[in-house]
């Protein structure tokens, strides 16, 4: 039981390490320690002739990896922490045990199909689901070796995650059935072949000449402790004095999530002091650019009748609005561009299922009297600057959902923005995590990426996912970098998680066949 423990825990931390500061590697092998507790396990019994119990060790593993790399969100709120592992670490275990269940009772290779299927339809569930939170992704692990993924721009993310599942199911079968060199060819060829493919990709893939020139500002203004304490004319005067370090020939300027942190009718949005003081900047320094930033705005609904779902209402009921995360696309004229965050933070943005929930509001008292949560839109705004080029404004969040993001990208994107606020979660790897997941996106779509966070870590990543001059944890700046252009269009933001979709399919028809298979097996129709 010792040895089975000790193998348990050596799963957690190869798992745990790429998310830690180490290297993907150790994910090729992450598996086969909690394989082989799967493999000591079959045929024995305990001391009641049941066969030995397989969850204690898949449910300890999944709950341990993610409390080894989603601790930082604590930071913020520790419910979040128990949230995640408790319905991450769930849809794991399930998985692992389904494929337990099956190979005790069926042929190996069909165990080994509904565990890679399984896994993958997981995580595709997690991505696209009301209750999502993707950050242990496989294919994520990545994001710090680029170098290895460049056929992200065809699989995404996923991809990754096909590549690691397969890779250690070759190695444990190489383990447990020793043959030599021999035994060991498959697992070689299943990780060499798609890296050195990746490497190839890298050393020939050349940006387009088409460029811009990209300032993006970090004003580190404290989100506990000065965010809400400092006036807001001093919070602009911050911005504006890091903005003008921009170079006159600049095409954007990009601010953080919030930055300008006040509320903004979007109706009325262009006469609105804070509003007006940024576009009379622009007109007087940068006429050809364009600044992209994050503000708070609203919408109003004439009527109950034609507000959304996600509308609040003001105690009379006689005022239906929506607020929203908002990414602000500000230049010379009096146009302004408007995003509103689709991908919202669980608890802190969003309740899930809100709109069933909603009905049952009257139950909501006892529990702190939630009345609403951001609003939401359905399609991603792309910002056009004064000389044409379109780029795409992602806010903090929505960098982690791969598909997603390719929305921007086929709506004219050119380039993207991500805008964050990383200060609720202090020095800790979260967000530094944040930051190199937009390298995986900048690969998917070929897209140079401007990050500016109001701390944290802003800089720039080309269409290789290599990272740019930054700014790190509680710096106050500005950088301004050249930026290639690209209006390719990839395989994966064509028709994105392609491989989500059929691993979802394969799983199900495993299942059937599964069942199927035991059916046959139980009328003696199968030897």
């Amino acid at each position: 039981m010792l040895k089975r423990i000790l193998y348990t825990l050596l799963s957690v931390l190869l798992l745990s390490l790429p998310w830690l500061g180490g290297s993907a590697l150790t994910l090729f092998v992450a598996f086969v320690p909690l394989l082989w507790v799967e493999h000591s396990l079959a045929g024995q019994t305990g001391r009641r002739g049941k066969p030995r119990r397989f969850w204690p060790y898949v449910v300890s593993a999944f709950v341990l990896w993610w409390l080894a790399t989603v601790w930082w969100v604590g930071y913020a709120a520790v419910i979040g922490v128990v949230a995640a592992t408790v319905v991450g670490a769930t849809q794991m275990s399930v998985v692992f045990l389904v494929y337990h269940a099956v190979l005790r009772r069926a042929r190996r290779a069909l165990a080994w199909t509904v565990l890679v299927s399984g896994w993958i339809a997981y995580e595709t569930l997690f991505i696209n689901g009301e209750i999502s939170f993707p950050w242990l992704v496989l294919g994520n692990a990545f994001a710090q070796d680029v170098r290895l993924v460049q056929w992200y721009e065809w699989t995404g993310a996923l991809g990754g995650s096909l590549w690691v599942l397969v890779t250690n199911l070759l190695v444990f079968e190489a383990i447990r059935r020793p043959r030599g060199w021999r035994g060991w060819a498959a697992p070689a060829l299943a990780f060499v072949v798609p890296a050195a493919v990746s490497l190839t990709m890298y050393a020939t893939y050349r940006e387009p000449e088409r460029t811009v020139r990209v300032t993006v500002v970090q004003p580190n203004i404290d989100p506990y402790y000065e965010k809400f304490v400092l006036k807001q004319a001093e919070q602009r005067g911050i911005l504006l004095s890091l903005m003008a370090q921009a170079p006159e020939d600049v095409d954007f300027i990009v601010a953080p999530e919030t930055a300008i942190d006040e509320d903004f009718w979007e109706k009325s949005i262009g006469r609105a002091p804070a509003i007006a003081q940024f576009r009379d900047f622009v007109r007087e320094r940068y006429p050809s650019a364009l600044v992209v930033t994050g503000a708070n705005t609203l919408r109003r609904y004439p009527s109950e009748r034609e507000a959304s779902p996600t509308a609040r209402c003001n105690r009379d009921s006689t005022l239906w609005y929506d607020i929203f995360n908002s990414a602000l696309g500000i230049d010379s004229s009096e146009r302004i561009g408007i995003h509103h965050k689709a991908k919202l933070v669980i608890g802190a943005e969003m309740t899930p299922y809100y709109s069933a929930l909603k009905k049952l509001k009257f139950l909501t008292v006892d529990l702190g009297g939630i009345s609403g949560q951001l609003g939401m839109d359905s399609v991603r705004r792309v910002f056009a600057s004064p000389r044409g080029v379109w780029g795409g404004p992602a806010i903090c969040y929505e960098a982690i959902y791969g598909e997603y993001f390719t929305e921007f990208v086929r709506r004219g994107a050119e380039l993207m923005f991500v805008i964050s606020n990383d200060g609720w979660w202090d020095d800790t790897p979260g967000y530094r995590y944040l930051f190199a997941y937009s390298r995986l996106r900048a690969i998917e779509n070929r897209r140079s990426i401007a990050r500016s966070a109001n701390t944290g870590r802003s800089g720039f990543i080309d269409q290789r996912g290599d990272v740019g001059e930054t700014l790190g944890w509680d710096e106050r700046g500005a950088l301004t970098a050249e930026l290639s252009l690209n209006d390719r269009l990839t395989f994966y933001t064509r028709y994105g998680d392609v491989i989500g979709r059929l691993a979802g399919y394969v799983f199900v028809l495993s299942l059937l066949y599964f069942m199927a298979y035991r059916v046959r097996r139980r009328s003696h129709l199968v030897e």
